[in-house]
């Protein structure tokens, strides 16, 4: 059975570890317990594929010491029991110390976590825990006091390029840049799923992997419309487009048209209250309000008198300050939360309901905007490895003027802030 190149490619030795320096490093407090050889009960925390297995797995092979692995998955807590008591029973085996290292160990409640306390009070064993969720809501306040917890970071596309290159000199892989780049994005900083996709283009191809290779491995299939689209998908396109062009003719023309032809008039609602919000936005608040009780009206006449309510929204719609500004910012927003998806929150606007909470830095340093004079502060609010962006640009038209002054103002505060931060 050949193992998963996750399994061949994990490290060997704690100065291969990849994006962890401040816990394996030279001055790293992983290194710095194994050089005392006094070991410790350690909790790893943190994301998926990060390393936390292979550190917990090199920690305990740095001691001599009798070593059990337990799972949540394959092991209940009367099987762990039963291990924990043959062991006492067995003397000369007691002369060692026994590291326990369970994986997931957040998959035991927290009723079910009280069965390592009284070996963790006598010194019988030493714990080793490894977990994706937050340790305050995971594990019981007992068990989390009488273990050191250590913070493990998502990795960064440095690490992980680090990583494909390693296989890549291991296995003669060739791989494009451009392959490399969409390999590191589609494995969300998670170096188990980037060896599981690794592995993939390994079997899958024998040439140079390139980005139309992993193309046919990793992307979804999604349906197509037909090109030669019905009647019903052309009308509602120039009903869309003569209300985006202020044509308000045109777009009664349509409407009628489609209304004439049988078209759900509900349907037509809905895509009004999209044009309202997609083509007309911040430009004019009002249109989502006149759209949504032209539908409601709609809804309690029904036809033919509704659809009257249904002509007057599109004769607003189309004669209002036309801005997709808002839209073009929620798009450009939503492609920049995608790629920085597991970047971790900004520890300062973190709530920090326990005192572990507060020991990892959660709320450090938030500011109250509403204790400013200015009702505004300096403080950053994107995560610390995220690009501050501007998205949204407000035009020249309708209301969005305002929003235009509004965003003028409050970044002219916080620059004034910032500066003034800086000359003290």
């Amino acid at each position: 059975m050949t193992l998963p190149l996750y399994e061949t490619l994990r490290p060997s030795k704690l100065d291969q570890i990849v994006g962890q320096d401040h816990l394996v490093g030279d001055k790293g407090l992983i290194s710095g317990i194994i050089a005392s050889k006094n070991p410790m009960s350690l909790l790893l925390w943190g994301p998926p594929g990060c390393g936390k297995t292979t550190i917990a797995r090199l920690y305990i092979k740095a001691f001599d010491a009798e070593t059990l692995s337990i799972s949540p998955v394959s092991h209940s807590i009367q099987d762990i029991k039963k291990l924990l008591e043959s062991r006492r029973k067995a003397p000369l085996l007691a002369q060692k110390p026994l590291i326990v290292f369970v994986d997931e160990i957040h998959r035991f409640n927290k009723a079910q976590q009280d069965v390592f306390l009284p070996h963790l009070e006598n010194g019988s064993l030493l714990l080793i825990g490894a977990t994706t969720e937050n340790p305050s809501f995971s594990i019981n306040d007992a068990l989390l006091s009488r273990l050191q917890v250590l913070t493990l970071q998502p990795l960064q596309n440095e690490h992980l390029k680090q990583i494909i290159e390693r296989c890549c000199s291991s296995y003669h892989l060739q791989i494009t840049d451009d392959a490399k780049k969409m390999i590191i994005h589609s494995s969300s900083k998670d170096a188990r799923h980037l060896c599981n996709l690794l592995q993939n283009c390994k079997l899958f191809e024998k040439g140079p992997i390139t980005a139309e290779v992993l193309e046919a491995i990793t992307s979804k299939r999604f349906p197509r419309y037909d090109k030669n689209a019905d009647e019903h998908y052309n009308c509602i396109s120039c009903f869309h487009k003569s209300i985006r062009s202020s044509d308000a003719d045109a777009a009664l023309y349509y409407l009628a048209r489609m209304l004439g032809a049988g078209e759900e008039p509900e349907y037509l609602a809905r895509r009004m209250l999209r044009m309202a919000s997609e083509d007309i936005g911040l430009a004019d608040p009002n249109a989502t309000r006149v759209a949504m009780d032209a539908w409601d009206t709609f809804k309690r006449l029904g036809s033919p008198e509704g659809e009257l309510a249904l002509a007057q929204c599109a004769i607003y719609l189309a004669l209002s300050p036309k801005s997709n500004a808002s839209y073009v910012a929620y798009k450009k927003a939503l492609k920049h939360a995608k790629e920085t998806a597991t970047e971790p929150l900004p520890k300062h606007l973190l709530n920090s309901p326990t005192k572990f909470m507060k020991q990892e830095g959660y709320g450090k340093g938030y500011v109250y905007d509403h204790d400013t004079e200015e009702g505004c502060s300096s403080q950053r609010c994107f995560p610390d490895h995220v690009e501050e962006v501007n998205y949204y640009a407000p035009k020249e038209r309708g209301f969005e003027r305002d929003m235009q002054k509004r965003m003028r103002y409050f970044k002219q505060i916080k620059k004034n802030l910032r500066l003034n931060l800086n000359q003290r």
